[in-house]
């Protein structure tokens, strides 16, 4: 495969080099979700959320390698979109387009506001001026180059990477009596109301929290763009899917639960913590916030970038007003980026000031978006494989395994997520507040055909010359 043309002025540039898009994609699966969310997970499913994560673990892997296998067939600049929109067509590719920098505009005020959480109980400032901080900061870091996002990005990644190996090698010697004091042992798996203490149903109640916490994996994808070499970068991050999910968050929950009953209340609220409490490591507290902290500046690096790249995908296509398709000499869509910021800022207003309805029904609204845009990278991938084994099979060098039963297998999965979601009380209001956000998008494409500025006629731009 070729590599990226040189930079041309006016275009994005290939900056992010390998190590960038290695970590990127070893980081990206690697959020807070799995440092604090998993509580939540566990007191679900109890020891079976070992279970949980392997099982959406598994869909998200499939989703990705039916993504990857469009993107190194047909490589184009912001790829979710593109997709759904050659295969679907334009509506498909303004309603994902839209929905998904929405998912990542609102992240962004969401993390600038569990940052300033964690900062408020070290700097004596008031949360929003934290925030305010912390958003900034991200943004300038994107505003510079792509270059600087992906050092960032680097370095966020690393961090997270060694915590999860230090926690992974000090609880392996806990779980094998190796540890001074360590009865050694996996008793607590069914020492506390067996393996699958809440039933059987508990375990895919757990899969739907789950599978969102994966988030951010696939922004690979939208950063091979400005990848010196995208097809190799995506079949390489894509294909190492399983083995960062069964390390990082299977075999890590596995020693969790296997170092304290799951039903203690300190694994419910902060379970790392409470594990590297329980073997007496010094500071753990301090040190495991301090990589939350890390965790969470990375999305927000991560979300104000993917957000920007969508928006300026979006203008490319005619879905976004002209104006925001201006590149820096340096190569970045500056417009695009503060406008991403300034919705941002939406949200961590509504955080201060209306908590608990216009903010939650934010976060809600937001809550089964990447469902959606999952099923449509799964039936996105079904259409252009039988367009490309026809018309360009050479291309296929990636392919999606067991086509086309594996797809719509997983298509049938998320429908089945997604329909279990109406019948659960702690997830009905996630379900149909995403709806809404869906439909809202999807009802403005009328107007957008009727009053907007025609699509170009000719095809996406190639990440790179074919």
């Amino acid at each position: 495969m070729s590599e990226k043309s040189p930079d041309r002025p006016g275009e994005l540039r290939a900056g992010l080099r390998r190590r960038h898009m290695t970590m990127l994609a070893i980081g990206g699966a690697i959020g807070a979700g799995l440092f604090v969310g998993s509580g939540q997970v566990i007191r679900t499913a109890g020891p079976a959320a070992i279970l949980s994560y392997a099982a959406a673990g598994l869909l998200v892997l499939f989703v990705l390698r039916a993504l990857g296998e469009m993107v190194v067939a047909r490589p184009v600049a912001g790829s979710l979109a593109e997709y759904a929109r050659m295969a679907l067509g334009p509506w498909a590719g303004f309603t994902i387009g839209w929905i998904y920098w929405y998912l990542y505009v609102i992240l962004v005020g969401a993390e600038a506001v569990a940052g300033a959480a964690i900062l408020a109980s070290w700097v004596d400032l008031p949360q929003w001026l934290l925030a305010a901080a912390l958003l900034t900061l991200m943004t300038c870091v994107n505003l510079v180059s792509v270059k600087s996002f992906g050092e960032f990005e680097f370095w966020f990644a690393s961090i997270k990477v060694a915590a999860i190996v230090v926690f992974l090698v000090l609880g392996l010697l806990y779980v094998l009596g190796l540890w001074p004091d360590s009865p050694g042992g996996l008793h607590n798996l069914t020492a506390h109301g067996g393996l699958v203490p809440n039933g059987v149903t508990s375990v895919f109640s757990a899969i739907v929290a789950v599978m969102f916490a994966f988030g951010g994996t696939e922004i690979v994808t939208i950063a091979a763009a400005e990848s010196a070499e995208p097809g190799r970068a995506v079949a390489r991050a894509t294909g190492n899917v399983l083995w960062r999910v069964a390390l990082f968050y299977v075999f890590s929950i596995f020693l969790v639960v296997s170092i304290l009953p799951w039903n203690d209340a300190k694994v419910l609220t902060s379970p790392f913590v409470s594990a590297l409490d329980r073997l007496d490591v010094p500071a753990a507290g301090t040190v495991m916030q301090a990589v939350i902290l890390t965790a969470v500046l990375s999305v927000l690096n991560s979300a104000i970038y993917v957000s920007s790249r969508m928006l300026h995908v979006l203008t490319r296509d005619g879905d976004a007003p002209a104006a925001l398709t201006r590149i820096s000499p340096r190569g970045v869509p500056v417009r695009a980026i503060l406008l991403g910021t300034v919705a941002a800022w939406g949200a961590v207003v509504a955080s201060y000031v209306s908590p608990d309805q216009v903010f939650k029904f934010l976060m809600n609204s937001i809550g089964t978006v990447l469902a959606f845009v999952y099923l449509a990278i799964l039936l996105s991938e079904l259409r252009l494989r039988r367009r490309l084994e026809r018309e360009d099979p050479a291309s296929l060098t990636y392919r999606m395994w067991l086509y086309p039963y594996l797809p719509w297998l997983c298509v049938l999965a998320l429908g089945a997520v997604l329909v279990s979601m109406a019948f659960m009380h702690e997830l009905r209001s996630q379900l149909f507040a995403s709806l809404i956000s869906l439909a809202a998008v999807a009802a403005i494409y009328p107007l957008r055909r009727r009053f907007g500025s025609r699509p170009p006629v000719t095809t996406p731009p190639p990440i790179h010359p074919h």
